[in-house]
């Protein structure tokens, strides 16, 4: 009997942790004491005495009971609301291109949001897999005070998204019922969000944020690069929602055929540049200069903007870029991007198995049957439209979208990736030769490892320097050959969340470190207000230096970078590092 009710408290914590991390409604919790309360009743009551195959129902019905509380009480779908740092009210009214809109004013603060305005029409129907068009015009005011739907793409469940936070973050918020909800996913996302100063400001700088996630999951209202902070410091900041996945990267021939344009595999892409005339046309009713916009992006979001510097459809749609760990100009980029042929080869494999003969078939079919295939159409490709070559061919040509740029990446760039899939002793050296090859041995040379600790970091150290690093190594070659100035930084700084793994920086680089987060400390903040300090300053007139900040030089020499960690000061590449980029050029230019 003893060891019954401890299976079932251990059972009935379980229950009750799992309904908690998957934010079902709080009901739900409810439920499941009572049907606890019942089941235990059957045991100690004597009911069930003697009767095994009953007791062994009972155990059914209990599990059985909490799988329906589980999916009876699943949480619900809201928009995300409109957030700042304090209590809001309704903003002024703004007038635009296509109507007027309303946001939220955060007055203590002095800072407004306008969350949601269309920037396109919705890619449903018969614009599902061609160019944004224009979106329709609205009558009265538009109020703007929820994010729009984050473009379609694959879900978790929440109770995934929840460990994710426990164990990446160390941030999550137990027992919040606020939260209790999931944001929406729609392919009708084509929405833009403007964070300005309150009141009646003309001339700001602008910064446009185009966020990551591979191109295939993402959402724009992510608070660590929120432009709240920013916006408070004298910034217009935009950012906008995309077509990904499948519904932003598909790539058939028969597409391109009907495109007046001629252009396939870029929707994403083209959504991007569709906002980036929006803004162009609209930001100086938000107090904005168009004339002086920088575009800023991070992960695949920075891959995009590295795109998009040599697209000719962004040509004077942006003066200078911010890339936060990836670009595509490598002449083989490792990650966002392949070639046309291989494009169009992978769409043609969806066509068929799908078993759709025709377009009017394939935009038929719900999203939710094809968001799947976000696995295999998620890469930028050369169009002959929005890219008529290669980045690398472009800049090896002169031809360039960018007056400066400053970029960079984190010291642990690898951490999020090979958490499942790291290095031993064991599988070290198999690692290295599937992805090096022929100069397999030539990298074992600069990472020898003897321990199962030194496999584990050699590996870390190889994959970010693949993905991450050398990308950064090979655009800051590139604008060097050109003239572009660029200032690079280098990410090292440890603390209580991610650290300095993939995406690490953002929080510090958009000023967005929670006042009262234990995670940092006040070493963190001061990094912050450097960081941000150097992007205000960029983005304003194209040079992060600024009074009470560091001095940050140039990066003239492809290996020198400024470091953001425990001090912020020049630093250099370390030797094996650049002997491993070498390398990676060698392969590269082999393989074209």
């Amino acid at each position: 009997m003893t060891a019954r009710r401890i299976i079932t408290g251990l059972l009935f914590i379980l229950f009750f942790l799992i309904l908690e991390l998957d934010r079902n409604k709080f009901w739900g919790w409810i439920l499941l004491a009572v049907a606890t309360v019942c089941f235990a009743a059957l045991f100690e009551t004597g009911v069930l005495k003697g009767r095994t195959l009953l007791k062994v129902g009972a155990w059914a019905a209990y599990i059985g009971a909490f799988a329906g509380i589980f999916f009876l009480t699943f949480p619900g779908v809201k928009n995300i609301p409109a957030k700042l740092f304090g209590e809001l009210t309704e903003s002024s009214v703004v007038s635009i291109a296509d109507g007027k809109v309303s946001g939220v004013l955060d007055a203590s603060a002095g800072v407004e949001l306008y969350a949601g305005i269309p920037y396109a029409a919705p890619p449903v129907g018969e614009l599902r897999w061609r160019e944004p068009q224009d979106p329709e015009p609205w009558d009265g005011v538009l109020k703007c005070c929820e994010f729009a739907p984050m473009a379609m793409q694959p879900r978790n469940l929440p109770l995934y998204d929840s460990i994710t936070r426990i164990v990446g973050y160390h941030d999550y918020k137990w027992f919040d019922l606020s939260d209790n909800y999931r944001p929406p996913v729609s392919e009708d996302a084509l929405y833009v969000n403007v964070w300005k100063p309150a009141g009646e400001v003309t001339g700001l700088p602008v910064l446009v944020f185009i966020h990551g996630g591979s191109l295939q999951t993402g959402q724009p209202w992510y608070e660590d690069y929120s432009g709240k902070s920013l916006a408070r410091d004298g910034a217009v900041v935009v950012n906008m929602g995309y077509r990904l996945g499948v519904f932003g990267y598909l790539a058939l021939e028969e597409l391109a055929e009907e495109s007046p344009n001629g252009t396939t595999g870029n929707y994403g892409l083209l959504d991007q540049i569709k906002a980036l005339e929006w803004v162009r046309d609209n930001i100086s009713s938000f107090g904005g200069d168009p004339s002086n916009v920088t575009l800023a992006g991070e992960s695949a979001g920075s891959a995009s903007v590295s795109a998009l510097c040599t697209s000719p459809l962004a040509k004077g749609l942006f003066r200078r870029v911010i890339m936060e760990s990836s670009t595509v100009a490598s002449k083989i980029p490792p990650h966002s991007y392949r070639s046309y042929s291989d494009a169009l080869a992978s769409g043609k494999e969806f066509k068929e198995k799908y078993g759709c003969a025709t377009l009017e078939e394939l935009r038929a079919l719900p999203a939710e049957k094809i968001v799947g295939a976000a696995e295999t159409e998620h890469h930028m490709t050369v169009d002959g439209y929005a890219l008529v070559e290669d980045p690398y061919e472009s800049y090896m040509k002169g031809v360039y979208n960018e007056e400066a740029a400053l970029h960079g990446f984190n010291s642990r760039e690898s951490g999020p990736f090979i958490i499942f899939s790291g290095a031993n002793l064991k599988n070290y050296e198999d690692k290295v030769r599937d992805y090096f090859g022929d100069r397999a041995d030539d990298v074992l040379a600069l990472y020898p490892a003897k321990t199962d600790e030194e496999a584990a970091e050699n590996w870390a150290e190889i994959y970010g320097a693949v993905f991450f690093d050398y990308p950064h190594y090979a655009y800051n070659a590139l604008a060097r050959r050109n003239g572009i100035p660029t200032y690079e930084y280098y990410f090292s700084k440890t603390n209580g969340s991610l650290g300095s793994w993939h995406s690490g920086e953002m929080i510090y680089a958009y000023g967005n470190i929670p006042d009262g987060s234990s995670n940092y400390d006040d070493g963190d903040r001061e990094l912050s207000r450097i960081f941000k300090g150097y992007f205000l300053n960029f983005i304003k007139n194209g040079d992060p230096n600024g009074e009470g900040l560091p001095r940050f030089d140039e990066n003239a020499d492809s290996v020198s970078y400024l470091e953001l960690g425990e001090t912020v000061a020049p630093t250099k590449e370390t030797a094996r590092k650049v002997g491993l980029f070498e390398i990676l050029s060698a392969m590269q230019e082999n393989d074209r």
